[in-house]
């Protein structure tokens, strides 16, 4: 028996980049809207009072009257395994990494404890809003296993990989070009397109990887048509310096995954903060993304990302939302775009709350190379939707009242809100969340 759903409330989609054709042509709202859900898929979205007759007496309605339906929130940048430590006190990058990074992913050779870590980390990202991630796991298989069973208990898409890491890390974090190799295409057999499960080849970043290993991953990226990849690139001006060191035959940071064969469409870069107009232009012409991480970059004092140049600029790219947790301080989307508006007001420019929604959804579908799955409600997609509150503190509901219009109600959001404003989050069609009824599907 197919299981249909209908759910109603007022509806945000983009069918469109705002960066390029505007805020007013990019989406869809509907102040009251019905949206058909059938065995996962939306099967249509439009005006309540268009589609009410079409409602069937074997459907579920689930009435949000009130409250707003967008495509669920994508996080394109991630480390699962942090989630034990975000918000460790700072310093830079590299001490970052050194204090609390590695000894914190040293304990996920125990799976029991992958397992707990990943249990707890897509709670959160659940209770925030996100339905999909771009997750980095670590050095060992279990970590990707254990995060990929506990996916696939909660129907969500999700996407990651096994760090490769071969040198400049504790010992029981490295591995060897070979074993790098052999075991992420091993996961890759055993993952990739299961369900909704895929697979990220996962090489942390080039100084912590031997001109053997990053070969290696070129290859592995290579070898499957829709495989993703994803690392680290530009996020700090004392990371370069070292790239430059250890790969001083390279003309760039950029240049160095590019020489192996890392840099194509479905790759992603972490960062990206001290980029040249030469980054601009190859990841462009190359389709590669930019996973901006503000929350991140901000507490570890990296540096100041152009959204701007880097999606309206001679060389577009790609930009998709990270909050790159641990040092990211928020599984909340919300709190990214807080903190992508200030600083693009840093840059001399400026982020509307519609440019932030998109980000937020079809962007970061975009970025993944998955905008015909997910990260918008139109008639085929995968439904993963979350229902929003717009009132869901006191301050947001004085605010809210003496909003003009719904351009002002979303900035409001964006600036005020947190994962308290996520009234309810469902994933392939089915509620996982319920903020009233505190309930979550693997409680």
């Amino acid at each position: 028996m197919t299981k249909k759903t209908v759910l109603r409330g007022a509806s945000l989609s983009f069918h469109a980049d705002p960066f390029v054709v505007g805020d007013k042509d990019s989406y869809t709202f509907f102040k009251d809207a019905l949206i058909f859900i059938d065995n996962g898929i939306i099967t249509k979205t439009g005006s309540y009072d268009s589609l009410k007759n079409e409602i069937t007496d074997d459907s579920i309605v689930h009435d949000y009257s009130g409250r707003l339906m967008t495509a669920g929130f994508i996080d394109t940048h991630v480390h699962y395994p942090q989630t034990p430590m975000i918000g460790a006190y700072g310093k830079h990058l590299l001490d970052w990494l050194e204090n609390y990074t590695y000894p914190t992913e040293a304990k996920f050779s125990d799976k029991e404890f992958a397992s707990q870590v990943a249990k707890m980390f897509l709670k959160q990202t659940i209770k925030a809003g996100t339905t999909t991630s771009m997750v980095y796991g670590t050095v060992y298989k279990e970590s990707v296993d254990a995060f990929f069973e506990e996916s696939e208990k909660l129907g969500t898409r999700m996407l990651c990989g096994k760090v490769m890491m071969d040198r400049n890390a504790p010992d029981e974090l490295l591995d060897t070009p070979e074993t790098g190799y052999k075991d992420s295409k091993a996961l890759v057999e055993k993952w990739h397109n299961k369900g909704r499960q895929l697979y990220v080849v996962t090489p942390r970043f080039a100084p912590t990887s031997t001109r053997e290993q990053l070969e290696m991953a070129g290859k592995l990226y290579n070898e499957y048509p829709d495989v993703f990849m994803q690392t680290h690139l530009c996020e700090t001006e004392g990371e370069i310096a070292w790239v430059k060191e250890l790969f001083p035959e390279r003309k760039s940071y950029l240049d160095v995954y590019d020489h192996y064969g890392l840099v194509g469409k479905r790759s992603v870069f972490g960062h990206c903060v001290h980029f040249e107009d030469e980054d601009f232009k190859t990841m462009s012409q190359k389709k590669a993304s930019i996973a901006h991480c503000p929350t991140s970059n901000l507490f570890l004092g990296s540096g100041l990302f152009d959204l701007n140049k880097a999606k309206t600029g001679k060389h577009p790219v790609y930009v998709g939302l990270g909050t790159d947790l641990g040092a990211g301080t928020s599984f909340c989307q919300l709190q990214t775009l807080n903190e992508v508006y200030k600083v693009a007001e840093m840059k001399d420019s400026s982020i509307t709350a519609i440019k932030g929604y998109y980000l937020a959804t079809r962007g970061g579908a975009e970025s993944l190379s998955l905008e015909d799955k997910i990260g918008s409600l139109e008639k085929g997609m995968e439904a993963d939707v979350t229902i929003w509150d717009l009132s869901s503190t006191e301050i947001l509901d004085y605010r809210i009242k003496l909003a003009k219009d719904l351009e002002e109600k979303l900035f409001l959001q964006m600036i005020l809100a947190d994962d308290r404003s996520v009234r309810a989050t469902y994933v392939n069609g089915e509620k996982v969340y319920d903020n009233k009824n505190n309930y979550y599907k693997l409680d």
